[in-house]
This record gives structure tokens, C-alpha cells and sequence, in this order.
């Protein structure tokens, strides 16, 4: 049966082989102490001769530096080396002496040993012949040889025969070999690349001390012993090694719902089929830990058991006991007296826990979001005048499965705004600067207004060309008067003219595509508006996920370079979406695009509609750009077929527009269409005026628009407003005549809390022209999400003589949106609405009164979700008649891009 250990086992098993190490390491220092006590005495000494040159090129420098690099190897090694006198050096630099010579030499230098030699060179071959001498001994001397091929190889043979010897000189032993036993999985190769202990080497405790070290370093193994077998031609030292068990399973214990398996799995490090260390264990249980107090819960504790197996494997259990999770019970403050706790908490990203929770994760705590809430309320403070406010580190204490957090507060001093200056290099005079200082209407000191008046007065200068223009506001505090004078001292510098411009990133688009876009250029003044304006205009593109500036200095002072860099995204979309609403049930969209192609900024998109009454499929392609002047240009062939309660039609056509930007935000259009559309399957009941259009019938037009867009944004707005007027005259050709008048205006006004109040008005007028007709199909109907919600197309219709739903030639439209954010984080927003309106029929006479028109007013969702913008809002009829369809109804639609 298996064994299995806890953690306390583990603990036990790591002290037995801390215990097996201590003592392996003791007994090598006894060894190392008692090699230290006898070889106490005083070390070899060496006297090393001048050595004899044999070539046939001038090789005489090493006459001294090869006994150089000896006597170098022979002290490192420990020994001693004994120098000769400079004359007496030269003296020996001559042809060798005898033997007995050498001998008398080595007596009177008390030299243990004598060592002399010669090196012969011939061409590229070299020989090493080496004699050790000891003059107190009779013995003859010892040679010693080495040879090679190629001045590269000189120093390695040299460290060889240093190391054969030092054996002798030092009287040490040399390792024969260096093995490895004990090993299963781990590789006696891998093992010996961490070893310093060499084949060759002289035997060194030290050494193997430290090679001890370095394969316990390793990780992976329980015991380490090395012995050593003397022989007589030196030592064979083995490394016996116990290795750690290998992890065959990782498992959990007590996991809740906190997180699946799979999540903790990601944060360990301890993988199957690694090696079992008690170190990778402990940080892993922090890892675990972490992990939970990221969520709250830190009543978690973590623990492990260790399950034995058979051929040194085991299993690893962690055990994990959740507890309960904390939650952000209650935020309080000390020492304010300004501003409620209410107030503060507003201003702070942290929140106590409410009924949304589960959505906004509001209770949870985060550590690095309460330090930002530390930054956040000082800011509140000092933009209300408090500008020596200290706010103190947050206080979190832990009781029960709650967070209580306090804050304490020295809101010191209010300070209200006293005298307003300006000095230094001013464009305008001094009286027109001011009055354009957001923070004379401050009544007390705020950072923001005087940070933006900052940025505002620096944009002015460098909208002149003063791009390194210097604003530093001076604020001067006058604790007895509480109040703050500002004086705002301006250098303005030199005019700065780019250089340059240089755009890079741009593998696909073509650069004429970017720098057409740009409201700056090459040799004229810089204008951090026109800039602005430019990158905004590249953003607008679509076709860069990212738009980096950068501004470096010229060749002069005078001179910047203009940097442009982007990174292009995918520009082909496919996309589907669906929708649902009165006037067409159920729908599905579907379009395939190309938005910059081959890079040229060009469109060319094919779209269909499918719904219970409609289909469509309407191919167009835009030239943003013709002649590379803004004047865009698009052509589209379409085919549309409805289907109607009374009738059918069935249209194709072709249309060509163009378009030119004729103010800031705003362009005017011109566009002709040419339709031929065929009338058919028309019910008994239907009106006569649709009666008379069976068969064949052609429409050729011209419409002319201007429109103006300054929203911030397409689908939830919160500034600007958008407006358009148009035009459309048919009769060019063909059956069909008409004058056609649209307008409308929508204005969004950011209110408190974020609310934003969206007012929108439209209004149309058609009459047909003479010997013409005027379709049906061509007039007003009103109902469905984007008019009246909550009403059918048949609701809000006219009535002819018999009581038939027609086409109205006149209308208007009034809604009043409430946007406001419900999770502004995850882009969803809540609307109240009310629309009103009427459609007017032929000789219907308008009048603008609340009682005469139909009114609805309802509420809705609207939510940049992952798959596109989706909006859902119900509108209930406020004046319902008996004709009407019923109460209200939902109105739905998505559009989702891939």
C-alpha cells in the first residue's frame, strides 16, 4: 500500500536530509582539517632555469615566459617559487649546465625542486622537454614531455605538464576519474557539467565541497555522498546520489466556487512528471493563497499532503480550506468636516458592497485601486479649494467576513481665488488673456480649472507656432486672508516651423492615404490644434488600431520633426446582425466589406437585408478621395424587394454621390438615383392611388444634402449635436415626380451624474410634380425604433376616403432621450424616452399641438456589448385608439461584427 505523508511528515523527511547534508559536510571538513594540520609545514619550493629555444625564426621571448607561465600554474597551485638574480639569470640563460651545477645551484637557493627545459620549433610543430630536479636527493632527474602543432596550442600543453608536476612537487594525489551512481532520470552528463572536479586534476577537498554544493543546488535530489578510492596512480572519486520522487498527479481538495480546477492549476508551478521540491511546494501554496485574496477570501489556508508511490514516484495533494469571503462592509472617514462620507465615497474607485455586486464586483477590495483612491480624494479636496489637505493611509481592519476601511482626513484650510495676473511674453493684451481664465469663476482654488487653464493657454500660443511655449502658474497663499493669488508667467520661445514629417507603420496603406488626412505641414508653423485635428482625423480612418506622435527637434532650433507611427488592423469585416420591430417583425442583416482597399483608403461593401416583408442586396464602392481632394465619390446597385399588406414591389437601381466637406464637421452632398421598379400582387382592398402604379414604373432623382456631426460619439453620445437638411427632386425621367424636404436636428447635453438629456427633431414634406406620379411607396409612414417606439407602421398611417392606410406627404417627429450609465465600464447604458409625432395626410392641414399628436414613452437598454452595439427598449402608447395594434411593444436590434 502507498505510503502518503502531510505536510508535518514532509517537514520531518526535509530536517532527515538537512541532517544526512550537515553531516556529509562535517565529515569533508574533518577531512579538509586534518589535510590543512599536515600540510601545515611550509609549501614546495621551485626554482625554475631559463629555458632553452630551438627555432629557426626568432622565437627568444619565450626564453622567459614559458618558465613565466609555469612558475604562474605552480603558485596557484600552492607552491613556492624561487626568483634568481638578474645577473645571475642572464648567466643561465646560456646553453644548459651540468648536472652538478644545477645541483649546487638548487642547494644554495634552497630550492626543493630545480626545473629547466627547452621548446624546439620547427615550422609549426612544437616540442615541450621538461627535467625536475631534487638537489637534496640522488636520484636522477625526472623528464617530461609534451607536444602540439600551432602557437594556439602552447598554453594548454604548458597547463598540462604544470599539472603533472604539481602532483609531485605537492606531493598530491591526481583524480583518475569522476563518476556519478544513483541516478535514474537525470542524466549522469547533466550532473557532471555543474562538477568543477576534472579527470587530471589533483585531488582537492575544497573542490568537492563546493560540488557538493552545486548538485544539491540543483533541486532534484534527496542525498548526495561522494567517495573517494585511492589507488596508486591517483583517486577515483564517485558521487552517490538519492534523487527526489517524481510528481505522478497533482490533485485539489476542498476547491468550492470560487475557482474551477483548471484556474488554480494555471497559477502553480509544480507540473506532472516534475521533480518533487519542497521549495516549488511552499510557493505554490502562496501562489494558491494570493490567488484567493484577490477575491476576497483571505480566511483561505492551504496545505498538502504527499502520497508515496512505487518506483520513486508520488502524488501531491494540496488541501485548501476557502473560508468565507470578505466584502467591503463599510467605508468611513475622520476629521472631515466639508464633505459627508456619502460625498467621499463617490470620488473613490473602492465601494462597499450593494445589490449590484455580483455585476460591478463593488465590495471587493483591491489594494493598488485604494491607493489610487488615496490620489483621487486629495484631488477632491484641492479642486475645492483645501490646498494643504493630507489624506493618511487607508485602515483596514478584518472582522468577521466583513472589511471595515477608515480614512483619516486633515482637510486644513478652504482658499478662496484672491488677485489674477499674467506676465512675461503675451500674444494678446493682458485684459483679453485673463478673460479667458476659466478660474475667475472659481470661487474657491481648484487644481483642475487651473491645470486646464494651463493646457488652454499653451494650446493658444502653440496654435502661433510657439510649440515650446512655457505656462508656469505661481501660486501665492495668504494663510490669514484664506485666500490664493495666481500670477501665470508665460514665455513663449521661438516659432517652430516642421521640418519634417515622417510616417512609419504603414505596411498596407499608402502614405498620400495618411498624409491627406493630416492638418499640418512640411515648412509651416506648428499648431498643436491643427495636430489634434490630424490624429483625430487618422483615428476616424478605422484602419489603424494604434496612432503614435512623436515631436523631436530639427536641424536647428527653430525646426521640429514631425513622427507619425501606426499599426495597422484588419480592415475586412464580416458582420451580421438581427432586429425586430413593428413595422418589420423579425429581420436579419448581413455585409461583407473591405474598408481600405489595396491600401488606397477605398471602399467596396456588399450588404442584404432578409425580414418577414423586405429583402435587399446593395453592392456600392467610395472613392474618399478623387483627384486626392476630399471630394468623396460614391457609386451602388441595389435591389430591393417589398412586400406590403396591399402590394409588392420589386426594384432595381443604381445611384452615384458625391460629397465635399464644406465647413468644420459639416459636408454637402449631391446624389442621383435611377430606380425601375415593378408593381405587382396588389390586394382588392388596396387604395386606388396604388392601384393605378401596377406594372412598370421609374424613378430618376437628384438629392442634395448638408450635414453636421460633432458628436463624441455614434451610438451613446454625450456632447455635440448633428443636423442635416435635404433635398430630392424626381422627375428627371420616367413616371415618378416629386419634391421631396427632410430636416433634422438632435443636440446631447451632458447633465449631473453623468446623465445626458438628447433632444431630436425631424420633419419631412413631399408633393408631387406635375404629370408625375407620386408613389405610395415614396411617401411618409412613422413607427419602429428609430421613429415613434412602441406604434406599428399602420397605427400612425393617414386614411383615405375609405378608411385604407396610405402614405402621408408631411410629418413630424419629436423624442426626448435620458441617457445615463448603468455599467459605464462594461459600455451599458439605460434610456428614458418620449416620442411624440403625427403623419399628415393630403390636404391634412398641420398643426403643431400636443393633444393632436400620438404620443409614446417607454425605456430601454443600450449596450456596446463584444458582439456589436445592441439596443432594447419597449414603448408604451400613451393615447391609445381602438385601431391601434395594442398597448406598445419591443423594439430590438444588434448589428455584431467577426
Amino acid at each position: 500500500m502507498a505510503k502518503h505523508y502531510s505536510a508535518a511528515d514532509a517537514i520531518q523527511q526535509l530536517l532527515k536530509t538537512l541532517k544526512i547534508t550537515i553531516t556529509s559536510l562535517i565529515i569533508i571538513a574533518i577531512m579538509g582539517l586534518s589535510l590543512q594540520i599536515s600540510v601545515a609545514q611550509p609549501p614546495a619550493s621551485v626554482l625554475i632555469l631559463p629555458f632553452e629555444i630551438f627555432s629557426e625564426k626568432d622565437m627568444s621571448y619565450l626564453q622567459t615566459e614559458v618558465p613565466a607561465a609555469l612558475k604562474k600554474s605552480f603558485e596557484q597551485a600552492g607552491a613556492r617559487t624561487i626568483s634568481l638574480d638578474p645577473l645571475l639569470e642572464q648567466e643561465w640563460k646560456k646553453p644548459a649546465k651540468k648536472i652538478e651545477e644545477i645541483k649546487q645551484l638548487g642547494l644554495q637557493t634552497g630550492a626543493d625542486y630545480v626545473l629547466w627545459g627547452s621548446l624546439t620549433w620547427i615550422e609549426q610543430q612544437f616540442s615541450l622537454d621538461l627535467k625536475l630536479f631534487e638537489p637534496q636527493s640522488a636520484t636522477r632527474p625526472r623528464t617530461f614531455s609534451a607536444e602540439g602543432r600551432g602557437i594556439e596550442n602552447l598554453p594548454s600543453a604548458l597547463d598540462k605538464l604544470a599539472r603533472d608536476l604539481s602532483v609531485i612537487i605537492l606531493k598530491r594525489q591526481k583524480i583518475l576519474a569522476v563518476e556519478v551512481s544513483g541516478n535514474n532520470r537525470i542524466e549522469a552528463d547533466a550532473i557532471k557539467r555543474v562538477l568543477k572536479t576534472q579527470p587530471g586534476d589533483i585531488y582537492n577537498l575544497k573542490t568537492l565541497s563546493a560540488d557538493l554544493k552545486a548538485i544539491y543546488a540543483m533541486g532534484y535530489f534527496d542525498d548526495v555522498r561522494i567517495e573517494a578510492e585511492t589507488r596508486p596512480e591517483g583517486k577515483m572519486v564517485t558521487f552517490k546520489i538519492k534523487e527526489k520522487p517524481t510528481l505522478r498527479s497533482i490533485r485539489f481538495s476542498g476547491l468550492g466556487w470560487v475557482f474551477e480546477k483548471e484556474d488554480v492549476e494555471e497559477v502553480i508551478t509544480a507540473k506532472r512528471g516534475s521533480i518533487l521540491n519542497i521549495k516549488t511546494i511552499q510557493n505554490d501554496i502562496d501562489r494558491i493563497t494570493e490567488l484567493y485574496k484577490n477575491k476576497n477570501f483571505h480566511n483561505i489556508k492551504v496545505d498538502y499532503k504527499i502520497y508515496e508511490g512505487k518506483d520513486n514516484q508520488a502524488d501531491l495533494e494540496f488541501v485548501l480550506d476557502e473560508g468565507e469571503k470578505f466584502t467591503i462592509g463599510k467605508i468611513q472617514f475622520e476629521g472631515n468636516q466639508a464633505f459627508s462620507d456619502k460625498q467621499l465615497r463617490k470620488e473613490m474607485a473602492t465601494a462597499e458592497k450593494n445589490i449590484f455586486s455580483w455585476i460591478t464586483s463593488a465590495g471587493d477590495l483591491k489594494e493598488d485601486k485604494l491607493e489610487q483612491d488615496v490620489a483621487l480624494l486629495s484631488s477632491f479636496y484641492k479642486n475645492h479649494g483645501y490646498m494643504q489637505v493630507r489624506v493618511g493611509e487607508p485602515l483596514i481592519k478584518f472582522e468577521g467576513n466583513q472589511i471595515e476601511i477608515t480614512i483619516k482626513i486633515d482637510e486644513g484650510p478652504q482658499f478662496k481665488i484672491g488677485a489674477v495676473d499674467m506676465t512675461g511674453d503675451l500674444l494678446l493684451p493682458k485684459e483679453e488673456l485673463i478673460a479667458t481664465l476659466k478660474i475667475l469663476k472659481e470661487e474657491f482654488y481648484n487644481r483642475e480649472t487651473l491645470r486646464n487653464d494651463v493646457l488652454k493657454l499653451t494650446d493658444l500660443y502653440s496654435s502661433e507656432g510657439y510649440a515650446y511655449a512655457d505656462v508656469a502658474p505661481m501660486v501665492k497663499e495668504d494663510l490669514e486672508k484664506r485666500i490664493v493669488d495666481i500670477t501665470f508667467d508665460i514665455q513663449k520661445g521661438k516659432q517652430v516651423y516642421f521640418e519634417e514629417i515622417i510616417i512609419s507603420g504603414n505596411t498596407r496603406t499608402r502614405d498620400k492615404v495618411i498624409r491627406r488626412e493630416l492638418r499640418v505641414y512640411e515648412q509651416e508653423l506648428f499648431s498643436s490644434q491643427r495636430l489634434k485635428r490630424s490624429i483625430r482625423n487618422l483615428n476616424r480612418l478605422g484602419f489603424f488600431e494604434e496612432v503614435k506622435v512623436d515631436t523631436v527637434k530639427g536641424s536647428d532650433a527653430d525646426k521640429m520633426v514631425l513622427k507619425i507611427g501606426v499599426t495597422e488592423k484588419p480592415t475586412g469585416a464580416f458582420s451580421v446582425g438581427a432586429g425586430y420591430g413593428n413595422t418589420e417583425n423579425l429581420f436579419g442583416v448581413a455585409s461583407i466589406s473591405e474598408n481600405n482597399l489595396f491600401g488606397r483608403g477605398q471602399k467596396l461593401e456588399l450588404k442584404g437585408k432578409l425580414g418577414s416583408k423586405t429583402q435587399n442586396v446593395n453592392l456600392s464602392f467610395t472613392e474618399p478621395y478623387i483627384y486626392d481632394i476630399p471630394l468623396s465619390g460614391k457609386i451602388e446597385f441595389y435591389n430591393w424587394q417589398y412586400s406590403y399588406d396591399e402590394y409588392d414591389k420589386d426594384s432595381y437601381g443604381s445611384g452615384l454621390t458625391l460629397s465635399y466637406p464644406v465647413f468644420d464637421y459639416t459636408r454637402g452632398s449631391i446624389g442621383y438615383i435611377y430606380d425601375w421598379a415593378n408593381i405587382n400582387n396588389i390586394q382588392a382592398e388596396a387604395p386606388q392611388s396604388i392601384k393605378d402604379l401596377q406594372g412598370k414604373n421609374v424613378k430618376s432623382s437628384v438629392t442634395t444634402k448638408l450635414r453636421y456631426d460633432s458628436r463624441d460619439h455614434g451610438f451613446v453620445p454625450t456632447s455635440g449635436s448633428s443636423h442635416s437638411i435635404s433635398y430630392e427632386f424626381a422627375g428627371l425621367g420616367g413616371n415618378i415626380g416629386f419634391m421631396k424636404y427632410i430636416a433634422e436636428t438632435a443636440w446631447y447635453f451632458p447633465l449631473f451624474w453623468e446623465f445626458v438629456l438628447a433632444p431630436h427633431v425631424e420633419g419631412g414634406y413631399v408633393n408631387k410634380t406635375k404629370d408625375k406620379e407620386l408613389p405610395d411607396y415614396e411617401k411618409f409612414y412613422m413607427g419602429g425604433i428609430d421613429s415613434l417606439r412602441g406604434f406599428e407602421r399602420d397605427d400612425l398611417a393617414p386614411k383615405d376616403s375609405e378608411g385604407n392606410s396610405v402614405g402621408g406627404d408631411r410629418y413630424v417627429q419629436f423624442n426626448l432621450d435620458l441617457l445615463f450609465p448603468l455599467l459605464k465600464s462594461q459600455g451599458m447604458f439605460g434610456t428614458l424616452f418620449f416620442d411624440t409625432g403625427k403623419v399628415y395626410g393630403d390636404r391634412e392641414k398641420i398643426e403643431i399641438d400636443p393633444a393632436d399628436l400620438r404620443q409614446s414613452a417607454g425605456l430601454g437598454i443600450r449596450w456596446m456589448s463584444p458582439l456589436g452595439p445592441i439596443r432594447l427598449e419597449y414603448g408604451f402608447i400613451l393615447d391609445r385608439e381602438d385601431s391601434d395594434h395594442g398597448p406598445g411593444a419591443w423594439e430590438f436590434s444588434m448589428a455584431s461584427a467577426f
